[in-house]
């Protein structure tokens, strides 16, 4: 029996399938299209995510208002009582709260998209689909916890407003908030894909990422405003960091009082989108031989 299959053959079979799975032969080669077809993938992943987070819990998305609630009075007896840094004249539980709801969102965008390949394995192992599509999952799942501590947020202002006459400015600058959201994802992917593509071989990562993410902190004007660095000897330091013009970028937008300068985000923006390509293309590059190292 003649078992020699020609060339002719082998496309005619190919051309019977009504898709061919083949590893990216550019290292440019994004396949962002892909991505988009599966798009109805990338909303079951969300609601994966939600319902992995509450399962089993009591008070379930009461946690997102309960974290930032104890993190503000932290904030407030630590660095307003203590160390003395006021916040003018935006009352502390606002200051901290609105610093705390745009800063939780990078940081569980950074922590969550930068332990990809590791914790999904398993799946990745069994089935093809974008790999791009898991850590945009979790940024989209994680806009849930976003919306509720901004929800928050408003509901403390409105109090504010009735029970001690603070004004709250709705102007232009809220226009930022979508605008502010969208860098802060997308440095928190750019960021996150990255360190996962390097975790698929150095596990080390994976604590000294959280470890990270807290020092960082520190030197971004989360718990303090960015005008009381500016003759600070760590002034240089603090606006090298891109996410500290952002965070207060977010707190001029929702409360229309605070420092935005155009050049410092325009420098933001340009950090988010060079970091989001550069790890989109090694993300892309780790993803066709992670297995073998995982």
């Amino acid at each position: 029996m003649n078992n020699i299959i020609t060339g002719q053959q082998v496309q005619q079979e190919a051309d019977q399938w009504t898709e061919v799975i083949t590893p990216r032969s550019k290292l440019f080669e994004l396949r962002l299209k892909e991505v988009w077809r599966y798009r109805d993938l990338l909303v079951l992943f969300v609601k994966r995510d939600l319902a992995a987070q509450y399962r089993q819990t009591v008070l379930g998305p009461i946690w997102h208002i309960i974290q930032p609630v104890l993190t503000a009075f932290m904030f407030f007896i630590v660095f307003n009582r203590i160390a003395g840094i006021k916040t003018g004249d935006i009352p502390p539980a606002i200051f901290y709260m609105s610093s705390i709801a745009i800063w939780n969102y990078f940081s569980a965008c950074l922590t969550g998209t930068s332990n990809t390949f590791v914790a999904n394995a398993a799946i990745f192992g069994k089935v093809y689909f974008p790999r791009l599509v898991m850590p945009l999952s979790i940024v989209s799942s994680n806009l849930i916890k976003f919306a509720i501590q901004l929800g928050l947020l408003i509901i403390i202002m409105i109090w504010f407003a009735l029970t001690e006459n603070y004004h709250i400015s709705i102007g232009l600058h809220t226009l930022l908030i979508p605008v502010v959201l969208i860098v802060m994802a997308g440095m928190g992917l750019g960021l996150g894909i990255i360190i996962s593509s390097l975790t698929t071989k150095y596990r080390d990562l994976t604590v000294l990422i959280s470890f990270g993410v807290g020092l960082l902190m520190y030197v971004t004007p989360v718990a303090y405003p960015l005008s009381f660095v500016a003759q600070s000897s760590y002034r240089t330091l603090i606006l090298a960091n891109p996410l500290s013009s952002l965070v207060e970028a977010f707190r001029y937008a929702v409360l229309g009082k605070g420092i935005f300068d155009p050049q410092l985000f325009g420098y933001s923006c340009a950090f988010m989108f060079i970091t989001l390509f550069a790890g989109m293309v090694i993300f892309g590059k780790v993803e066709k031989t992670f297995m073998d190292t995982v």
